[in-house]
């Protein structure tokens, strides 16, 4: 199945996706983490496409083909406004899937509008996330916004900072990045995303906690087995927030484990949606 790109209005700016199947079936949204793009989702999104769902794989804000803020705002909660912003341009319940800094939307976001959602499912996403483990995250976002001399250097970086395998083809990264002038590689994203005020300041988990006391929707987490972020304790304190949350575990990953597991987690997904039927929107 081949995907189509499609626009759509975010808060005050304009979200990129890549979209599959039926534009009338259910749709299912996908959000990527931070310094991502839509290419982490593509192959879930094609899977539930086929499956009879319309899969939409989202290009965050500043991220991709999406708009970047103009008023450079990149805090968790203008990600979930935009969430919120694609809820309302939908006339069937969907069901929100994201990763790091695009599951929080998803639950933030998601958690404001019951009425709207069928289901929200996170990966590797929890409240309490120990500041020491976006270190990587923010090594990634500095040394990007460098860029890099050669694509095998973009790969070796995804793979030291983002606990991810390294890209078996490094050429297959040119897709997300752009060159410049000088030649050297840069990711498609606004540099200014990866600026320290933006990478987990005390408001960031202050919305995640409340959004974990105030979700009432079907809610199911795929945890990272070898996470360093999502551990024992903060997903008990999610649990005790919302008691209906459902745990799921996927061995043997690291955090940023969607990228190269599409496959395992579209099943996941799928299965969920089955325990959930849609109901009308209010």
């Amino acid at each position: 199945m081949r995907g189509q790109t499609v626009s759509y209005q975010g808060d005050g700016l304009q979200l990129s996706g890549e979209a599959f199947g039926d534009p009338e079936a259910a749709p299912v949204l996908f959000f990527h983490g931070g310094g991502q793009s839509r290419n982490a989702w593509r192959g879930s999104a094609r899977q539930v496409g086929e499956a009879g769902f319309y899969g939409i794989a989202f290009d965050l804000r500043g991220h991709g083909e999406s708009d970047w803020a103009a008023d450079g705002d990149y805090h968790v909660e203008a990600f979930a406004r935009d969430v919120e912003a694609l809820l309302a341009q939908f006339t069937r319940r969907v069901t929100l899937v994201g990763a790091s800094r695009g599951g929080q939307a998803a639950l933030i976001g998601g958690s404001r509008h019951p009425a709207r959602i069928r289901l929200i499912m996170l990966a590797d996403v929890a409240p309490d996330m120990p500041d020491d483990g976006i270190d990587g995250i923010r090594q990634f976002f500095a040394e990007g916004a460098r860029g890099y001399d050669s694509l095998d250097a973009a790969a070796d970086a995804l793979s030291r900072h983002l606990d991810q395998p390294r890209v078996a083809d490094p050429a297959r990264l040119a897709r997300s990045m752009r060159q410049d002038d000088k030649g050297r590689w840069h990711w498609h994203w606004d540099p200014a995303a990866g600026n320290d005020e933006f990478l987990h300041p005390p408001s960031e988990n202050e919305a995640v906690l409340a959004a974990a006391a105030r979700v009432t929707s079907p809610l199911v987490m795929v945890r990272a087995e070898l996470s360093h972020l999502v551990n024992d304790t903060n997903t008990a304190r999610f649990k005790t927030l919302a008691p209906h949350l459902d745990v799921l575990t996927a061995p043997g990953a690291g955090h940023m484990f969607t990228a190269d597991r599409n496959d395992a987690f579209a099943a996941q997904l799928l299965a969920q949606l089955a325990r959930y039927p849609e109901e009308p929107v209010g």
